[in-house]
């Protein structure tokens, strides 16, 4: 049995409406995008969602008391959540540059936390 789901694609600025069909877990067309990159998003989408999660960590002994982080790739959509509560125990010591390791290997999901903006000592 065919199932249809309708997205928007995030892959470019075009925001394209996909439609995407599947057999089961499979995924067998891929119509709307006008791109590669959207038929790309779509099947990740649909078979094995994943974001890029972003947040702040607090910073001791910095000109600012948080520091914005981002994760280095995406991490799987249902452990955002779970990897959000894990960095709120996590501080880092400044100072704190942009592209520094604050979480390695987050939830082992391979993917680390970095810094996204200097933090001078204060």
């Amino acid at each position: 049995m065919s199932e249809t789901r309708i997205l928007t694609c995030i892959g470019c600025p075009m925001g394209c409406r996909l439609m995407v069909t599947l057999e089961g877990k499979s995924v067998t067309s891929v119509t709307g995008n006008t791109c590669r990159r959207g038929d790309d998003y779509a099947r990740r989408e649909v078979t094995a969602p994943a974001r890029v999660l972003t947040t702040t960590v607090p910073v001791v002994g910095g000109v600012r008391p948080r520091v914005p982080v981002k994760t280095a790739g995406e991490v799987p959509k249902t452990m955002v959540l779970a990897c959000a509560r894990a960095l709120a125990g996590v501080e880092v010591a400044a100072p704190v540059r942009a592209g520094d390791v604050v979480c390695r290997d987050i939830l082992g999901t391979g993917v680390d936390v970095i810094a996204v903006r200097d933090t001078p000592k204060a």
